[in-house]
């Protein structure tokens, strides 16, 4: 299962069907088509009968429409347990293997924006950073609950010519032990 996960992770249009249905709950390949109108929809529906052939996606319910039976997804349950397990085992090497995916994946697509011939770094405003902190745990609790709700309030924008879709990644990570 795993490396199916890892699969989806790191194929930039599969990682987007699997970030709006998680961040959704469950999701219909009408909604997800409407919000990555970029996506063909022949593609869209092959990368969906994958992800569900595979055990990362489930039906969770099916709709009569107009002569066709509309599917609803979610994430299969087996990729919340590993998630689960993942934390409960405090897996350092299953973590990394992670953030790798998550890392690749993210970094793929930051590569295909890097070679397009129409880049343009200012107007797309892109950007990255690192910003080193000092917080409590309680601080650090705040801030990732604050962001959380920024982008909360955002998350469910219906796409419109002057909203271009937009890829935000935040790691936390413990910084390199300065100490001595």
């Amino acid at each position: 299962m795993t490396d199916k996960l890892m699969d989806c992770i790191t194929n930039p249009v599969k990682c987007k069907l699997l970030l709006e249905i998680h961040s959704q709950g469950k999701s219909t390949a009408k909604h997800l088509a409407n919000i990555y109108n970029d996506i063909p929809q022949a593609t869209l529906y092959r990368h969906l009968k994958k992800m569900l052939s595979d055990g990362i996606l489930q039906v969770v319910e099916e709709t009569q429409v107009r002569g066709t039976v509309e599917k609803t997804y979610s994430l299969a349950d087996s990729i919340n347990s590993d998630m689960e397990t993942m934390v409960e085992e405090n897996s350092g090497k299953l973590y990394m293997q992670y953030f790798m995916q998550y890392f690749i994946g993210f970094a793929k697509q930051f590569q295909k924006y890097c070679q397009s011939p129409n880049i343009n770094i200012k107007k797309d405003m892109t950007g990255f950073s690192l910003s080193p902190l000092y917080l409590s745990d309680d601080e650090l609790t705040a801030l990732v609950t604050n962001i959380s709700q920024i982008i909360g309030a955002v998350k469910n924008n219906e796409p419109t010519p002057k909203r271009k879709l937009r890829t935000i990644g935040i790691i936390v990570s413990p910084a390199e032990n300065t100490e001595k």
